[in-house]
Parts: structure tokens; sequence; C-alpha cells
């Protein structure tokens, strides 16, 4: 009777900012994501398993992610922050009794003491002070399916050479593997951007880039290294074209819709967001395909938006105003529109009849848009909501709970059914292939946040590095490359990676961390040549100097992700 499933995936990334500032930016943001989202999150899938419910949620983690969360220096970090929240709330509550505030205001100051107690015991002692361990376990009892990223979130179709994106693409695979025992089958391109197979050339007049040459679509890397799906917004799946079909779900037989039997196989090609498609550049289906989760808009947008999304609810806690001096935040929406000072008290207790109407208020617009699609097009329909991992506890602190309500109303549903994207692939049986015209899920859906006259200086030194490597890479290709001279040039070449995310474009854009991501790029800028310099003396002389020797352990120890990284990874053929 069910007429479709819903696919729910989340996407969780942070930059590297382990040993990189705490606060207002820097690890604290690592530490916000795991106690106000990772942990209740996980808590979540963990209760549904309890009530024999698989939550069926999909969600990749970024390998930046993970090495941060993994890192040995991490659990003491985390730790400590839980710990100074704590004595912070012990203090809002001996100043709320000292100066006669309303007793609403010691009780939640006595909220958060107990919240972030429980949230650093379920750490320690719950998950053994490993996230991605516990995700592991859950992926490993079928109860969630866990995708990868590109390794440190870097815009693939801006990268200036092929092998920055298949470096993006290989590291993130081997990363998954030493994580989770297994190899990923679907990646979150970072911003969701994506570039088919075209005679490319760069934005900027930095040679060779500036100059057309045809460079292969981003589902060809996919393809290489067994990647079988990526997700992309609704307006890409728009704006596609037609390319084949393929007779058989081994993807043996292929028909081009230039091809005279291509008349002859009837229903196929409705441009929508219900559907799955393959995805290639072009005929030559033998160079990779990939296929397409697509973000349905209007879905959506009924938690996304800011003027009717579910976040904005008057009894929700508020995340914009702190209390000064322990940053606690004791104070609900009331209303989105309203002045900062006329924001009135928190009731957690308030929450849930809301919870409640807007989890059946979701539910039924699942339900209506796939019984629609069945009985307009008789298709077994697939409605992906995509979401950055963070809104559901950081930005919206009861986001976790929106959706345990969500996924056990589902469960009970005679329409519609949840399932990972793979369980769902597997369900729908795609044949047909589109072409997928060049874009993100970013303004205007194309290329302008990440590139544009505030930030497109990033790109110069972006091109011009990795130019310098390749010089470096040409140097060494008659040396012998002792275990020395590999320890400099990974090193260089981890710092690179580090420099590609796209994080440090976006927050230039959007003005949220303006300054440091510009001093972070800048930061990692200037090591990545240091390392190169150290790296052509050392090819002369072979000796390091006590200088660099300093420098180089600095370094390693500051930026200490992805520990199975060769260098060799960058100089592979494409």
């Amino acid at each position: 009777m069910h007429n479709g499933n819903f696919v729910l995936i989340l996407h969780t990334h942070l930059p590297w900012v382990l040993h990189h500032g705490t606060w207002p930016h820097g690890v604290d943001w690592l530490n916000e994501a795991v106690a106000e989202c990772y942990i209740p999150l996980i808590n979540v899938f963990n209760d549904l398993l309890n009530e024999n419910i698989y939550p069926k949620v999909s969600l990749d983690i970024s390998p930046v992610l993970c090495e941060q969360l993994e890192h040995i220096d991490f659990k003491d970090v985390f730790i400590s922050y839980c710990d100074e929240k704590i004595k912070a709330g012990k203090q809002d509550e001996e100043n709320f009794k000292a100066w006669g505030y309303d007793p609403h205001h010691v009780y939640l100051a006595q909220y958060w003491q107990n919240w972030y107690e429980t949230r650093k015991n379920e750490f320690i002692y719950k998950f053994n002070s490993s996230i991605v361990g516990a995700l592991r376990e859950l992926q490993d009892k079928g109860a969630i399916e866990v995708m990868t990223c590109g390794a440190t979130h870097g815009y693939l179709p801006l990268l200036g050479t092929d092998r920055s994106v298949n470096l993006q693409v290989k590291a993130a695979v081997e990363n998954y593997k030493k994580h989770f025992g297994r190899q990923p089958r679907g990646i979150w391109l970072p911003e969701c951007a994506y570039r088919p197979s075209y005679n490319w050339k760069s934005l900027l007049p930095i040679a060779p880039f500036h100059e057309e040459h045809l460079r292969p679509g981003i589902e060809q890397f996919l393809a290489r290294h067994s990647i079988e799906y990526f997700v992309t917004d609704e307006d890409l799946t728009k704006r596609a074209y037609p390319i084949g079909v393929y007779l058989d779900v081994n993807k043996e037989k292929f028909v081009s819709i230039n091809s005279p039997a291509f008349k002859f196989i009837p229903g196929i090609f409705e441009l929508s967001p219900l559907n799955l498609y393959h995805i290639s550049s072009s005929e030559k289906v033998e160079y990779g395909t990939s296929i397409a989760f697509t973000r349905h808009h209007n879905i959506a947008m009924q938690v996304w938006s800011g003027e009717m999304g579910y976040p904005g609810e008057s009894n929700y806690l508020d995340f914009h105003k702190k209390y000064l001096g322990s940053m606690l935040r004791y104070w609900r929406v009331t209303d989105n529109k309203t002045d900062m000072m006329y924001k009135l008290l928190y009731h957690p207790d308030w929450i849930y009849e809301k919870i409640d109407l807007q989890a059946n208020h979701f539910i039924h617009h699942i339900e209506n848009t796939i019984n629609f699609n069945k009985k307009l097009t008789g298709k077994f329909g697939t409605l992906c909501t995509p979401f950055d991992t963070e809104l559901f506890g950081h930005w919206w602190f009861e986001g976790p709970e929106f959706i345990r309500a969500v996924l056990r109303g589902l469960h009970q549903s005679p329409w519609v059914n949840t399932a990972t994207a793979s369980e769902q692939i597997l369900a729908t049986k795609p044949l047909e292939v589109m072409g997928l015209p060049e874009g993100s899920w970013g303004k205007n859906n194309n290329h302008d946040v990440w590139s544009n006259d505030g930030n497109k200086w990033t790109w110069e030194s972006i091109y011009n590095n990795e130019n310098r490597l390749k010089k470096i890479y040409d140097l060494i290709n008659n040396t012998d490359v002792n275990d020395e001279l590999r320890i400099i040039l990974t090193q260089a070449l981890r710092e690179m990676m580090l420099l590609q995310s796209s994080d440090w474009q976006f927050l230039i854009e959007t003005q949220s961390a303006k300054d440091y991501a510009e001093q972070r790029f800048s930061f990692h800028h200037s090591d990545f040549n240091k390392l190169c310099d150290i790296v052509e003396k050392y090819i002369k002389t072979k000796e390091l100097s006590d200088y660099d020797k300093t420098f180089l352990e600095v370094t390693t120890k500051r930026n200490s992700c992805f520990a199975e990284l060769k260098f060799e990874w960058w100089n592979e053929n494409i």
C-alpha cells in the first residue's frame, strides 16, 4: 500500500577548528555541535531502536570532522567545555538568588547545569567518548546509513586541478574505511556543488587554468571511487536534460536518447524531485555515472523558512539572546520579529504539544505529496529532504525532538515509510540517465557564494598553490623520497587540503566569522608555502635545519588530521 519513501539526509560538517582558537570562533563550534546536536540525535536514534523503530536516517559526516571527533585531544576539550558550562550555570543560580530574580530564572540555571552534566556523562559513559563510534554502531545495526563528504569540504567544481578533486574524494573514501570499516556508498558533495564535463576555464586569469581544457564531470570522480549516489538541489534537477536509459539495473545495456530504439521506451523522463536519476555528462556513460537524490524544496522549506519555518515557534528556545557572562540561553523566541529586550523566559515543558502538531503537519505534507505523485505518475516516490545537522539542536534546540516525532509518526503511516538512501535506490531501481547543469544549493544555485568580489582572492591563492605543488612533484620525480621527505610532503598536502575548505569562502561572504576565516585561510596558505620551501631546500641539501624541524613539528601537531594520507595520492593519473 505504500506509495513512496521519505529519505531524511543530514549533512554533518565543521572545518578543522581543533587547536585553532576556542571562542567565539574555534573549537567551541565543535563542542556546541557535539553537546547540542550529535549526542541528542544519537540518543533519539537509540531510543527509537529501543521502541523497535529503525530511524533509517542517512547522514554524512565529513572526514575532517571525523578526525576532530576522534582526536586524542578532543575528549578532554569537550569535558572541560561541559564543566565550564556547569560552573557558569551555578554562578548564574547564585546570582539570580542573590539579586531576587524570578524563581524561573533560578530553575533555568539549574536546568542548564543538569543538561550539561547529562551530556558530559553520556559522552563519557554511554558513548565511550566516541561520537564516530556511536554512529558506526548504529550503522552496523542497520538503524542509519552514514555517508561521506569531500575530505576537507573543498568546493569541487572550482578546484583548479583534477588531482585536487580526485584527492578530496579518494581521501574521503580512505578515511571513511578507517572510521567505519566499510566502503561508503554515498557522498555529500560540499555545498551540493556539481560540475559536468566540459571545456572548463577558471574565472581568474591564472595560468594554466584560465585556458579552456576538457575536465571530467564530478560524477566521473565518484564512479572512479565506487560512490553510488550524491545529493543535489531541486533547481538543478528541474534544469536537467535526458541523455538515455539503462535497460537493466546492472547498467550493462544503455540506449541513448538519440538512438532510434529510444522511442519505443515509454513513460520516462518526467523531471521531478520525487524521482532518482543516474547522472552523466554525456552519452559516454562508460566514463562513470552516479545517482542523484534531489532536495524537495517545498517540503524542506517547512523547516528552513525564516518566515514560516517550524523553529520560529514562540515557545522554542531563542538562539540569539544569551545571558552576558555565562552565555547561557534563558529566553524563548516569543516573536521572531520582536526586539531582544522583550523576549520572555523559556519553559522546557511547553514545547511538546507544539512539536507534535508540527510533526503531524510535516508528515501530512509528506504523505499528500507522495500520494499525489503516485496517482499522477503511477511511480513509487522518493521524497528527500537534506538539512544541515546543526539545525537540529544548535540552531533549533528542539530539533532532535521534532525528528523523533516525525520518525515515530511515519512508522505508523499507511502510505509512506522511511528509508536510507541506499535502501531507496534498491526500492526504486532507477534507470533514467540525465545530464545535470552546473550549480550548487547556494544563493542563485550557482557559485556566487563561494566565488565573488569579496572572496575570489582565496581562489588566486588556491590556484597558485596547486601550481606550486605540481612543480614540487615534478622536482621529486627523480628523487629518492625517504621517510623525512615523505613527512614534509604529506604535511604540505594536508595544509593545501585544509586551505581548500569551502567554509572559508562561505564565512567571508556571510560575514559571520569573516576575520577568523581570512586568518585561517592565510595561516594554511603560509604554512603550505613554508613547507614547500623546506622541501626544495631538502632536495638540494638532504638536511633539515633546527628551525625547519621545529616548524615541521609544530605544524604537524597543530594540523594532525588524516594519518592515513599519502603524498602519492595527489599524483594519481586521472
